[in-house]
This record gives C-alpha cells, structure tokens and sequence, in this order.
C-alpha cells in the first residue's frame, strides 16, 4: 500500500519531535494533504473529540506519534499521568480510525516495553517475557497495550493497523529541559552551558556503564514510510540502528561535538535504568530498511540546531 501524492495523512502528535520529522519526510516526499490540527483545537485524551475529527477529516493514513513521553525522573514523578494520558491516546486514535475507516495506520510505540533484562540484542519475541525496567513502567504498559489495540482491531474488525517499536531517539525540536529530557538532549544542554560558563566539569547521571542504541528521529520517519509503503503484517517490528554504546561513550562523543573539555562526573546516586537495551532489527533490515545517519554527525547537527533555537529548545516545555 503506496501513499499517493494526494493522499490525506493525519500526522497524530505533528509538533513533538517524531511527529515534526514525519512532517518533513512527508512534505520532502511531496505529501501537501497533510492533515496537522493545532493542540488547542484537538486534544486527543478526549475521546469524543477525537471521534469528530477523524469524522470530519477523514483521514485515509495516520501516523500515531502522540505521547507524553520523558526521562527517568519525568517517569518517576508522573507515573500516573504516563499511564492515563498514553493509554487515552492510543484507545482514542485507535478507535476513531477504526471508525472512520482509515486505510492504514502506524503506531509508535518504544523499546522500553522489552522486559529489564532482556536477551541481547532484544527480538519482538522477547515481549512480555520478563518483568519491565521500574523506572518507565507506567508508560512501557500504556505503549504494550497499544500494540495489542492495534492488533486487536486488525483481528475483530480487519483494520491495517501496524505498529513500529524505536529504540532512543534524538533529533531537532527534542525537549532539553533538565528535569523531563532523556540522556542526549540533557547532555548536549548540560555540556553547552559548561562551555559557555567555563565550568571544569558536567555531572552525568548514573555510572555511565549501561549501554544504549540512539537513533536520529529523521531515520525514524524514514523507516515510517517505508513501512507505510511495503509492510502490513501483524504485531510489531523493532526500528534501530543495531549499535549501542555506553552512556560514558554517549557523553563523551556529547561533549567532543559540543566542544566541552572539561571533566566528566558520574552521580551513582542517580538510577541507571536497564543495564543494556540493543535492539534486534533484523526483520526490518530483511525488508531493506537500514539506519543512515551515524552518532557522531546527528550529533552535530542537532547541537547546531540546538544552538541556532537555542530560545525556543530550552524553553521547549513552554511552548
């Protein structure tokens, strides 16, 4: 199922940092009946709402990149609120595709949903087969239960509804507040303000021994299409880029391209979450879906994002 040039594409979460990289995918590919309702017209935790807009809109695809997502410490806070407003969204969206008979949908959901201590790299069938990293459940039960909404609706009504699971993303328009960023955005902020300051050293949370995969948010939306465009199967298929490293490994490569030469300070009171999370995208890369972006050169681009909206990326949890 190809996506026609005309095609009306309701892009679920356009503002956040998935949903803006769909968008530039999308229009790069020449897609201008995109489907984009400003926040405050569309909250999609309201159900009734949700219904009547999918009503009007008429949707032919939709890209499911709405969440309330953060760090370790966001998670930790709002547990309740990772839960409810994300188990909302996917039960609304999902439902009101349905509805309306939308031809397609792509659900995203995060590797967090893979048990703590997954086998390495973690394959779709590890799903369920171990308790969950403590520090996201709440959001890794709301991400596993739209997956089986997804698959749900495909079995009772027939609905092409698939879904996708990306390991660590990062990319422009990321959030870099300190108390809800996850690790990349905090570094990046935590380095340039040591730089600009002249401070010696930058304290990173944890031991800095868990390993972790980051995938640049534009190979995201690349793979999105891609599987919009060629693969309808049931259950769900890992998106990464079948590399980790250790968060001391991410914090140098952080402060090499932020240009930070001062010391690195582990705070082992702070949790380091699961001990490793690689993915196994095997089944993607059997389709002839690949990452392309390196670490390194994401980095760079998004700190010179960062930089050049440096307002508006520090100031991102106001807007």
């Amino acid at each position: 199922m190809t996506l026609r040039s005309d095609s009306r594409i309701y892009v679920a979460g356009h503002r956040g940092m998935v949903g803006r990289a769909l968008v530039r995918a999308l229009e790069s590919r020449g897609h201008a009946n995109l489907l984009l309702p400003a926040r405050a017209e569309l909250d999609l935790r309201d159900g009734a709402a949700t219904r009547a807009f999918f009503a009007a809109a008429r949707p032919e695809y939709v890209f499911l990149a709405a969440a309330k997502v953060g760090g370790i410490l966001a998670n930790s806070e709002q547990p309740a609120s990772f839960l409810a407003d994300n188990l909302a969204i996917a039960l609304n969206v999902v439902d009101a595709a349905w509805r309306s008979g939308v031809r397609k949908l792509v659900n995203l959901g995060s590797s967090c949903i893979y048990p703590r201590l997954a086998p390495q790299p973690i394959p779709e069938e590890a799903l369920l087969t171990g308790p969950l990293e403590p520090t996201n459940e709440p959001y890794a039960v709301a991400k596993i239960a739209a997956i089986e909404l997804c698959d749900s609706y495909r079995r009772q009504y027939g609905c092409n509804f698939v879904s996708l699971m990306p390991t660590n993303l990062y990319g422009p328009h990321d959030n870099f507040d300190l108390h809800t960023s996850h690790v990349l955005p905090a570094l990046i902020r935590r380095c340039d303000d040591a730089r600009e300051s002249g401070a010696d050293a930058v304290t990173v949370w944890g031991s800095g021994t868990p390993r972790r995969e980051f995938l640049h948010v534009d190979d995201l939306a690349g793979a999105c299409l891609f599987v919009m465009d060629r693969w309808d199967g049931p259950g769900f298929l890992n998106v990464g880029t079948g590399r980790d490293i250790t968060v001391a490994e991410a914090a140098q490569t952080v402060a090499d391209v932020v240009g930070f030469g001062g010391r690195l300070e582990f705070d082992r009171t702070r949790p380091d979450g699961a001990p490793r999370k690689l993915l196994d995208v095997s089944r993607l890369r059997a389709l002839g879906w690949e990452a392309r972006i390196g670490l390194r050169d994401g980095l760079a681009g998004v700190y010179a994002w960062y930089r050049s909206h440096l307002r508006e990326a520090v100031n991102a949890e106001a807007h």
